[in-house]
């Protein structure tokens, strides 16, 4: 079935209202008219079991039938900062994250990172989008949240929770060790570098400011790869899997 999300102020007792993209959508791409069901989500772990009263490519109007409790978020509080890659790539890690649970992604400026942000309100806003239509394909019960663009020492001072700081350079302590010995943690915070990695200066700091530096097996893994495998492992050991 369908799924949209809806803005608290358009979901009435027993009706919802759908406009702008959403509405071209229904009518134009999936054709659907009088009769024919949806679910809306309002972004806050409910979901509506809806019938279209009304459609046209200014607006939707739904009738609710039922009113459901959204079971798919993970039960960790798990944010992504992603040293910002080139290309598309982005966009890939946001889709496949939002598909695994994630709570939050901030993309940041690492050492490394060869992307100039020259317009990073514009940037945020596709991530953000791309976040949606993830979220309306998986079924989730909110929308994750894209940070604003930020810098290593403002992502590195975050607090709170299990810090996780995946390091091509760490020989000793492996994803599977810290997990196992993090039974119980709610939070979790894993920081992932751009295609050149990390510099050993931006580990060291990392560990002074109490991130874990974890190896990921003997294989170095794409900056794409890496989120998606941490994020996975993590879901496994500590999440609902």
């Amino acid at each position: 079935m369908h799924k949209f999300f809806a803005q608290p102020q358009n979901i009435g007792e027993s009706t919802i209202h759908l406009d702008g993209d959403d509405a071209k959508h229904i009518t134009k791409v999936l054709r659907l008219g009088q009769n024919d069901m949806v679910m809306v989500c309002d972004g806050n772990c409910n979901d509506y079991l809806c019938t279209i009263a009304t459609a046209d490519k200014n607006g939707v109007a739904l009738t609710i039938n039922q009113v459901l409790k959204n079971t798919t978020e993970c039960p960790l509080d798990i944010t992504i900062y992603q040293s910002i890659p080139k290309s598309d790539k982005m966009d890939y890690i946001i889709q496949k994250c939002v598909e695994l649970g994630v709570n939050e992604i901030i993309p940041v400026v690492t050492e490394r990172t060869v992307v100039k942000v020259k317009d990073g309100d514009r940037k945020r806003e596709r991530w953000q989008r791309i976040a949606l239509e993830a979220a309306k394909q998986c079924g989730r019960g909110v929308v994750p949240a894209i940070g604003e663009v930020c810098t290593f020492r403002e992502a590195i001072d975050s607090e709170g929770g299990l810090k996780l700081f995946p390091y091509e350079n760490e020989r000793a302590s492996s994803i599977r060790k810290v997990l196992e010995e993090a039974q119980g943690v709610q939070k979790v915070r894993i920081f992932v570098g751009p295609e050149g990695g990390f510099a050993e200066e931006e580990a060291e700091c990392a560990r002074e400011n109490g991130w874990q530096t974890v190896k990921m097996g003997p294989r170095i893994l794409r900056c794409e790869t890496a989120p998606v495998a941490a994020t996975a492992a993590v879901i496994c050991m500590l999440g609902d899997w």
